[in-house]
Parts: C-alpha cells; sequence; structure tokens
C-alpha cells in the first residue's frame, strides 16, 4: 500500500500504547487458530535486516571473485581472509559464529532472493516484504496478519480467554510489525523491557456516555484492558523464564532482544512469531574503512548478527528448546553489483536470505550470482527465488498450513522451497539443489534472435524475462510442457542494448541465466 495511506490506516489500529516498558498495539479483529493449534508450540523469530544488507560482502560467491575484484575495488574482502563455507561461497570474515553454525548444520542459505519489478525504495519495498504483495500492488495486511485473519475470525472479543491467554506475536522494540497487521488491526504487541511494567488506567470510571466519540472511548476501553491482561501474563513468563548461554554481548542491541525472546519461551510465554530487528545496513558511503575493507559499518553489522544469533542458538540449546524455534532474516532488498567512490554500495535487487534452526535443512538454495565485469552501474544481483516462495515453505512446512490456505494468504501460488526437516533425523550439510533444471541459451551475446533450450518433465514452466534494475519486462511462455527437451526463439531486436536475465521457473525449481544484447 502507499506509505502514506498506510500511516492513516495504521494511525489507530497499529500505533502502540506505552504501558510502562511495554508499547502496545491495540489488537483488532482476528487471530490465529493454526499458530495458536495446541498441539504445536512451534516458534517462528523473523530477523529484519534495515537498510538493505549487502548480500555480496556477506555471502560471497568465491567462484566469481576474480571479477568482483574488478567491480568492486573499494568494497571488496581480500580473498584470504574470507571465511570457508564451501568450495565456491564463503563468509564475510567478521561471521566466524554463523561459519561455525553453518558447520553444525543448523543453516540454510536461499541465494538471490528478492521479488519481481523490484522497487529500490526503502519504504515502498519493505511494505511489499511485510505485505507479501506484488510490486505493482498496494495491501493494507501484512502475510502474517492474513494468516492470523483466516484462523480467528471475531478477534478481539473475549481475546485474551482461559484458552489463548497469551499475546499471538511480539515484535521486541517501541514499534509493531507490520507482517503482523490484520484487517482491523496488528496482532503485534510491542515490547521494550517486560521488567518495566505497569497496568494502564482505564479512561472510563462508569457507563459510557452517548455520544459520537463513545464507540471510539469504548474501543480505547477494551483496548487497555486487552494490553494489561497481555502484560499480566508476560510479566509472569518473564519472572519465571531464564537463559543459559553465556555467549550473548551485553552491548549489542540484537543479542539483547534474542536474549529477551529466548527468556519468554523458557518461562512459557506461548507466543508464535516474534519479530527483532538490526538497523544500519543503508550503507551508501563508508561501508568500509578506506583500504581495511574487513572493517567498517557493515563488519560489525554483520559480526553484531552473526554473533546474536549463534548465542541465541546455543541458549535454546542448552534449555532443550531447539527443536521449537526457526529464526529466518530478511532485508528490503540488497545493494548493487558495483560498488560507488564513497567506499559504500547503493540499492540493488536480490540478496541471500539466511534460516536457521536446528530442524532447518543445512546447506545452500540456489546458484551463486554471475558476475561480469562489464556489469552495468545500475545492475543489481538478479532474483533467484521469489520471497513468498519462503513464506509460503515456512507456513506449510514448519505450521502444517494447507496448501490452498498459504496461496489465499500469499494470493498466488508459491514455489515450494525445501527449506524444513524432521529435527531427529538430520542431513549433511551439502548444496540442497531442488531441481536441476537444464537452461541453455545462445548466442550469448546475442543480436536479434535468442535461443532458450529446457527441459520439462512433464510439468508448468513460466519463463520470463527480467531487465538489470529487476523488471520483468516479458513472460515468454507460462504453460504446461509435456516430458523432453524443448526450445523456443525468442525475437530480441525490440530490445535495447544492454543486461538481461532469462529466468525459468518450475512448480519447485528455477534457474536465472545473464544475456548480453549487443
Amino acid at each position: 500500500m502507499k506509505r502514506r495511506s498506510f500511516l492513516k490506516t495504521s494511525a489507530l489500529l497499529s500505533t502502540p500504547l506505552v504501558l510502562g516498558g511495554v508499547p502496545v498495539a491495540p489488537i483488532h479483529e482476528n487471530v490465529f487458530s493454526g499458530f495458536l493449534n495446541q498441539d504445536t508450540d512451534r516458534v517462528l523469530v523473523l530477523i529484519q535486516l534495515n537498510g538493505g544488507n549487502d548480500g555480496l560482502n556477506c555471502v560471497i560467491p568465491r567462484d566469481q571473485y576474480s571479477n568482483l575484484t574488478v567491480v568492486r575495488p573499494q568494497v571488496i574482502i581480500p580473498e584470504n581472509d574470507i571465511l570457508d563455507v564451501t568450495d565456491t561461497v564463503g563468509f564475510h570474515p567478521s561471521m566466524s559464529a554463523l561459519q561455525n553454525m553453518y558447520s553444525e548444520g543448523k543453516m540454510n542459505i536461499i541465494q538471490g532472493v528478492g521479488y519481481p519489478n523490484q522497487n529500490r525504495s526503502h519504504f515502498r519495498s519493505t511494505d511489499i516484504w511485510h505485505t507479501a504483495s506484488d510490486a505493482d500492488t498496494f495491501l493494507n495486511t501484512g502475510w502474517l496478519g492474513r494468516y492470523l485473519d483466516h484462523f480467528h475470525e471475531g478477534f478481539p472479543a473475549n481475546f485474551p480467554n482461559e484458552e489463548c491467554p497469551d499475546p499471538f506475536a511480539l515484535t521486541i522494540g517501541s514499534s509493531v510489525s507490520e507482517t503482523c497487521q490484520g484487517t482491523a488491526g496488528n496482532f503485534s504487541l510491542a515490547l521494550v523491557d517486560p521488567d518495566n511494567l505497569s497496568q494502564l488506567s482505564s479512561p472510563i470510571n462508569n457507563d459510557l456516555s452517548v455520544g459520537c466519540y463513545a464507540d471510539k472511548l469504548d474501543f480505547l476501553a477494551k483496548t487497555i484492558e486487552q494490553t494489561n491482561a497481555y502484560g499480566e501474563v508476560i510479566q509472569e513468563a518473564n519472572d519465571m523464564g531464564m537463559n543459559a548461554s553465556t555467549l550473548y554481548n551485553e552491548n549489542d542491541g540484537l543479542a539483547n532482544k534474542l536474549k529477551l525472546v529466548a527468556k519468554l519461551i523458557k518461562g512459557g510465554l506461548r507466543t508464535k512469531i516474534y519479530v527483532v530487528s538490526l538497523g544500519g545496513f543503508d550503507t551508501h558511503a563508508d561501508q568500509v574503512v578506506d583500504g581495511e575493507t574487513t572493517t567498517g559499518v557493515h563488519a560489525a553489522l554483520l559480526q553484531e548478527l552473526s554473533d546474536a544469533i549463534y548465542a541465541f542458538q546455543d541458549d535454546l540449546k542448552a534449555m532443550d528448546l531447539e527443536e521449537r524455534v526457526v529464526g529466518m532474516t530478511y532485508s528490503e532488498f540488497g545493494r548493487r553489483i558495483r560498488s560507488n567512490f564513497s567506499n559504500g554500495t547503493d540499492h540493488g535487487t536480490a540478496a541471500p536470505l539466511i534460516v536457521f534452526g536446528n530442524c532447518v535443512m543445512p546447506g545452500i538454495i540456489g546458484d551463486n550470482p554471475e558476475i561480469s565485469v562489464d556489469v552495468d552501474n545500475q545492475e543489481g544481483v538478479p532474483m533467484q527465488y521469489d520471497f513468498r516462495s519462503v513464506y509460503g515453505s515456512i507456513l506449510s512446512d514448519w505450521f502444517d498450513v494447507d496448501e490452498a490456505i498459504v496461496n489465499e494468504i500469499l494470493l498466488g501460488d508459491f514455489q515450494k522451497i525445501n527449506l524444513l526437516q524432521n529435527c531427529s533425523s538430520p542431513v549433511s550439510t551439502e548444496d540442497q539443489s531442488l531441481q536441476n533444471i537444464e537452461l541453455n541459451i545462445y548466442p550469448n551475446p546475442a543480436s536479434n534472435r535468442i535461443n532458450i533450450e529446457f527441459e520439462s518433465k512433464g510439468e508448468d514452466i513460466k519463463i520470463s524475462l527480467f531487465d538489470a534494475l529487476g523488471q520483468e519486462i516479458q513472460v515468454l511462455t507460462n504453460r504446461r510442457f509435456s516430458s523432453g527437451l524443448h526450445s523456443m526463439i525468442f525475437e530480441s531486436h525490440e530490445l535495447s542494448a544492454g543486461v538481461y536475465f532469462i529466468r525459468i521457473q518450475t512448480k519447485i525449481g528455477q534457474k536465472t541465466k545473464r544475456i548480453v544484447k549487443a
């Protein structure tokens, strides 16, 4: 939705009320049944990286290193300092904790996550990630809010209650997460300091007066009652909870947020969604220290992220909670392939996304981006996986939501990604290719005709043409193909000279290839 419209809409629905150290959003109609299913106690933790994380200096394509040195001379990490992950992938040297976590089989890296027709505005792209909308569609509900809406019509009437006494989602911070925005209100409470809770006073001391504002006053009074009730169960969980890990850095904000999440889970709070954030990733300038590219703002942020996640997982393990929690990072976009002359990087397109936990299918999904020395100044990392496929796979496999309901929540079919596994049957940390899709494109560079060859296993196949900015400029085909090898010719004489990407997608796999129009 348009940002101004969102702010107007959420002024009454999502603006936090401050309850001592607990700003709380007035939760309104509809909420969770599937998540609050008494047969499951699974928890999802979202870590938002505000500003647009530079994925190329985070998850480094080592097989593209020589070309990266040409196009990113200001920010490139020295090759000898890159941490080993696989033969072709490395981590930023500040991410040694996550390197350990990957080797322990508790992490999955999904390459090139984004969406078609990438918007490079912070505000709009964040809205797209939060609402799971198409780039040209404006929604006023979040993807988790729609999930909650689907299963609990009528909320907040009679909530909390004996069966559902706990808040459905918590944002650790001063404002609620738009991911949890429902049709009539936000389902997330904003929690700052559970050690500083106090009861809010009701604005009503007797019966409501009759008048045009009586309904609004009644809404406020009921919201305060709910806030106080939720505050009591949060306080109880905080008092009962504990932490067991000694790895948390008390000076890091993200570590303290995740430490609180672990404590509340241990304390018995039945909240199913936690949202935390780490800001500062908008690194247009001084992303690195001049001449010391392993240091600087980005290095510090990646170390804070890496150390905090590892301490959190260590805490869960020590308290026997590992099989209950899955975490996921996300950022509104990646950075451009070329660095700028301010020792930084500008707004780009897709970036790697990390899913972590003991029940995650370990490994790397997707291919390293192809880096060319003639990359355009505007070119970003092309999308391989739509972020809604990650959302859908988590809803489907972690919370056991029926595929038809997931498609309804995400407003369309999603490509299934093999992200999770049976916690008691771990597998080795090898690259987890969803499907070995054969895609051959020639000639490259091309002039007026592009030949596309691909193999089908008797399935629906979509082939699209993207430009260097991540815009889907044409769908070349989108239909069912019989089993076997297929070929098609794309007449490209109307295309301007430049860089393009051809992406093939099936129900469970995809591949993206770079092509140059001469």
